[in-house]
């Protein structure tokens, strides 16, 4: 099992979501987060004054999945979640040693 973590904008949720449902996801977890990477944050002028915004507003998606759907998994983030621009985001992929279904208690890809 892999851990899926993508990190997007914001206005990509809804149409990332649909993708991923569209190839059979049934769940995942959503988080807004800040943060910055080549970007550097930006300015922005707010009455009249120029501030700097060093952290970005993002969106973070966790996904837990079989080792046999990761690839296809990411390739949808990607391609979806893509505007061409600075900031369109990243995706990890980790390692999930153990998974348990609280309601049930099963076990590893049984409890995904």
């Amino acid at each position: 099992m892999k851990l899926v973590i993508a990190v997007i904008k914001p206005f990509k949720l809804e149409e990332v979501r649909e993708a991923l449902t569209a190839i059979g996801v049934q769940g995942l977890m959503v988080s807004e987060v800040k943060g910055y990477g080549r970007q550097s944050g930006h300015t922005e002028i707010y009455r009249g004054a120029e501030y700097v915004v060093n952290f970005v507003p993002k969106i973070k998606i966790e996904i837990v999945a079989p080792d046999d759907q990761v690839d296809r998994l990411v390739e949808t983030i990607a391609s979806t979640a893509r505007t061409g621009k600075i900031g369109d985001g990243k995706i990890f992929v980790v390692n999930v040693e153990a998974a348990v279904r609280v309601r049930t208690d099963e076990r590893n890809e049984d409890a995904l």
